[in-house]
């Protein structure tokens, strides 16, 4: 029987066209997504989801879907899809990550310069008949330095755009080397340096909880008077209610905004202010841009439900059916490697090494070293997965690094992954044992043996005595629970790690008085998702 298909949202013809000539079923209900009660009755009947934003894959939604297999999503961004629920059901999400990157780009520049010309305004009182020359007076873009927060698909793209307006370009990108800097032809900065210089401001950076709010009352107030901000990422990067205080004190001397904290904005703090130019999230909104992430989404969906071929799966690896039950334990390592590297770094990355010894050297290191680098990635770029990890990392000039050898150590498997940064760098190795379950074995060159629980507190200290009663009464005191703890050192009384897993959340408060414990160099709450 052929895999059947519903797609809820409006998608290209031709991509309803590629399911039946790949061998699909497919019903074009393109109006269903927005009518939740009737998704929930007739979902149960398909393998296959292919959707746009309109469609909600909600828990209720997924718990329905007896039969389904796949969510296709054609776009980047998949705040629309429960991940953890269809994780937890067997369910595949796939997306588009490269699809509409032009198009998103090309609407930054747009708005660029519709802000600074004040265009909207312009055109409204032309077609009144005011006439109102001297009112609409604008600025220049060439010679201006224009400020990218994030300089990855997108972000490259406008740079490329602005260096042919004539305009300087710094970029701030944790990921950004040097070399892929100069490649671009921009001068890689610090944040605040980028606030302090940036004439133009452009977001092109994922929402995380890092970068929540990276637009706030105190990075406007390091800014230029009279700076204009650009946002066609994510709405929750600029906190609105700054914004909108430094657009009507003109400090801000005009805003272009594309995307809101709560969609569809109806309301918003923004609307009414001086020089302010709004759309409606209409960064992807172009034929060419909807052509070919509809073209895509029904490509991968209709290779995985015919043939088993996985792409651009954000809750699952590329892994054949005969592969998974051995190399599935090493792939969860790997990430979880990386994860711990991407975490505990906080500068540029140059390079990643990952070393594989003994067995696991023999294994499809490909789908390790993509997990891996997920791992790395994602607490910056949280929709980054297994497929697009290499050519993210590839776009940001970082260098990956491969090496196989047979067994050396104690350990019948080893993986051991090295981020290279400006400054220094840092490694972490682990193992699986015949439990299957992936263990810490050593970091930064002192052994221990760790299981990565959800949360997990890193400390780094000096081994002097009292560290550790210290520790314990900070966490007592803030009624945390400890489930393991995990100590480690070299030489008695040089630098020791100690890595605790402690029982849910802990405030940031209280990291921040660990940190401040007189031997602690550095203290941080990591967190390791345990789904799959």
């Amino acid at each position: 029987m052929a895999p059947k298909v519903l797609i809820s949202d409006k998608l290209s013809e031709k991509a309803v066209q590629i399911f039946k000539d790949r061998g699909c079923d497919v019903d074009f209900l393109p109006d269903v997504g927005k009518d939740k009660e009737k998704l929930a009755e007739i979902i149960g009947q398909y393998d296959g989801l292919a959707i746009r934003s309109a469609t909600k894959a909600t828990e209720k939604i997924i718990k329905a879907a007896t039969n389904l297999k796949v969510i296709g999503r054609a776009g980047i961004g998949v705040d629309n899809v429960d991940i953890p629920a269809a994780t937890a059901k067997g369910i595949v999400v796939m997306n588009t990550p490269f699809g509409n990157a032009i198009t998103t780009a090309e609407h930054a520049i747009a708005m660029m310069f519709a802000v600074t010309r004040q265009i909207p305004a312009a055109d409204v009182s032309t077609q009144a008949g005011k006439w109102e020359k001297s009112r609409f007076m604008g600025n220049e873009v060439t010679s201006k330095t224009l400020g990218l927060v994030g300089c990855g698909n997108i972000g490259s793209i406008v740079a490329d755009r602005a260096i042919g307006l004539k305009m300087k370009v710094i970029a701030f990108d944790p990921f950004l080397s040097h070399e892929r800097a100069i490649d671009l032809g921009v001068e890689k900065v610090e944040l605040e340096d980028l606030f302090k210089r940036a004439d133009f401001i452009t977001l092109h950076t994922p929402l995380t909880d890092r970068t929540r709010n990276i637009i706030d009352a105190d990075a406007i107030d390091m800014m230029k008077e009279g700076v204009y901000l650009i946002n066609c990422a994510r709405g929750g990067l600029v906190d609105e209610v700054a914004l909108r205080a430094a657009l009507d004190s003109g400090k801000v001397a005009g805003a272009a905004v594309d995307v809101f904290t709560e969609e569809p904005a109806k309301e918003n703090v923004l609307f009414g202010a001086p020089n302010l130019v709004c759309t409606p999230h209409l960064g992807a909104s172009t034929s060419e841009a909807q052509e070919n992430v509809a073209l895509q989404v029904a490509e991968q969906m209709s290779d995985y439900l015919v043939n088993g071929a996985v792409s651009n799966a954000l809750n699952m690896p590329s892994i054949t059916a005969e592969e998974a039950p051995r190399l599935a334990p090493f792939v969860k390592l790997a990430e979880q490697l990386g994860s711990f590297a991407g975490q505990a770094t906080e500068t540029g990355i140059k390079a990643v090494r990952i070393e594989y010894e003994g067995d696991v050297a023999e294994m499809n290191v490909k789908a390790m070293t993509a997990a891996a680098l997920t791992g790395v990635l994602r607490p910056l770029l949280q929709t980054v997965n297994m497929v697009s990890a290499p050519e993210v990392a590839k776009e940001r000039g970082i260098v990956i690094e491969d090496v196989r050898r047979e067994q050396h150590g104690a350990y019948e498997n080893y993986i051991r992954l090295t981020v290279i940064t400006e400054r220094q760098e840092r490694s972490v190795a682990g193992t699986v044992f015949g439990d299957q379950k992936p263990r810490i074995i050593q970091i930064k060159g002192i052994n221990m043996e760790a299981e990565l629980g959800e949360n997990m507190l890193y400390v780094t200290n000096q081994d002097k005595p009292g560290f550790i009663g210290q520790l314990g009464s900070i966490l007592g005191d803030a009624k945390i629970n400890i489930a393991t703890f995990n100590l480690g050192r070299k030489v008695e009384g040089e630098e020791a790690i100690c890595l605790v897993e402690i029982d849910g959340e802990i405030a940031e408060a209280t990291v921040n008085e660990i940190a401040a414990i007189e031997q602690v160099n550095q203290a941080k709450l990591l967190h390791f998702p345990q789904q799959g």
